[in-house]
């Protein structure tokens, strides 16, 4: 009796800007699927203009390299080249390329790779619909003549889902790879926080109670909303709740001088926060007030759930439809208004308990987007039919 012959692995090449800590652990799940052979290629460790993310190298198990770089900004426009993704596509030969973006000149050199070697290629899009990033002409045009090369999609959640299908793509070539964290590492450290949670906010200059708010202090994460919103809350209810603004970036300072003119007020500006200093800010909070004007997913959404506590987020972010059931582990919001997100936070300042049921539903929705589900999701995408 013969035995059945062995199916050789595909070989999965992943090109992608940076080590940023939210995809190690879904490389690490995809790199354990079965039948799978992964390699990762980084266009830079990191992007110091924009974010100090520590790059957590010691947390990867999958085969990588990371391609020398040259990059540039200047205001809007941001450039990032690379030599040598050629070569190393031909060391590894792929079957099969997952590639994280468009807008970069090696995004196009590995389709042009692809093409030449009749390889499967996937292009991961996060891109919604309320997504106001690179409104132009020319990038339109350049992101649907980038689809309408790809041979599949893996996106994050249901609105880029529908985004993609709105370019006219078949809903059977889209695969969809819930957006994830490690769910299990920002538990942990928020239990931990918690038990020494007297000790926690001494150190970390945190007030009794506060609403939450991290991520990068730009205009278009609404800020200065969120900042307005505060300022409607009865002057009761700001003596007693705090708003505390995790992150740094163009508009902090302008933010902080706008929130010395509230009285009363406890509005406390930490800074930018690594990945694992963020799990105590959130473990401590309330609530996790997410109110962008545009944001093509939100993955502080995701940490926030992972550390139980219950979200506001505004109907722009792109995981609304994913991870928020409004009225049940948070509420949804008109993106931009005012009056909603102020109602929305007096809401949960009124009652703590409310904050808390909703938060332990959190803590429940999340477990459905581990970077386990992700990689799953990415593994069907990436072998071809």
């Amino acid at each position: 009796m013969t035995s059945a012959p062995m199916t050789k692995p595909v070989r999965v090449a992943v090109i992608t800007e940076i080590i940023s800590p939210y995809r190690i652990p879904v490389f690490n799940a995809l790199a354990r699927q079965k039948g799978i052979e992964l390699h990762v290629i980084f266009l830079a460790e990191t992007d110091p203009t924009q974010r100090r993310w520590l790059v957590y190298k010691d947390e990867i198990e999958f085969s990588y390299e990371v391609l020398p770089a040259w990059r540039r900004r200047w205001g809007d426009l941001h450039i990032l080249l690379n030599r040598g993704l050629w070569p190393s596509l031909q060391r590894f030969r792929p079957n099969s390329i997952l590639c994280g973006g468009y807008n970069y000149p090696a995004f196009w050199e590995a389709l042009i790779w692809a093409k030449f070697h009749s390889a499967h290629f996937v292009a991961w899009i996060e891109s919604t619909s309320r997504d106001q990033r690179d409104p132009s002409v020319l990038a339109a045009f350049i992101k649907r003549q980038f689809i309408r090369n790809s041979s599949a999609f893996a996106v994050p959640g249901k609105s880029a889902f529908e985004y993609v299908t709105s370019m006219g793509v078949p809903a059977e070539r889209i695969h969809t790879a819930p957006n994830a964290v490690d769910n299990h590492r920002f538990a942990d450290l928020a239990r931990s926080a918690r038990e020494r949670g007297a000790q926690c906010r001494t150190e970390l200059g945190l007030p009794s109670r506060y609403f939450m708010y991290a991520g990068r202090v730009t205009r278009e994460k609404g800020v200065f909303q969120l900042l307005e919103a505060y300022t409607q809350l009865d002057p009761e209810l700001r003596s007693q709740v705090g708003l505390v603004l995790v992150g740094e970036d163009t508009a902090r300072n302008e933010l902080m001088q706008n929130a010395a003119k509230v009285y009363p007020r406890t509005v406390v500006f930490p800074g930018f926060a690594q990945r694992d200093q963020l799990a105590a800010f959130y473990a401590l909070a309330e609530v996790m007030v997410f109110p962008t004007l545009s944001d093509p997913w939100g993955l502080v959404v995701n940490e926030a759930m992972a550390c139980g506590l219950p979200i506001i987020v505004s109907d722009a972010a792109g995981c609304v439809a994913d991870l928020v059931h409004d009225g049940e582990n948070g509420y949804v919001i008109p993106s931009g208004n005012v009056d909603k997100l102020a109602e929305a936070m007096a809401t949960f300042a009124r009652d703590p308990q409310l904050a808390s049921r909703m938060g332990q539903r959190s803590a429940r929705l999340i477990e459905g987007f581990s970077p386990e589900c992700c990689a799953s999701g990415l593994a069907t995408a990436v072998v071809p039919v």
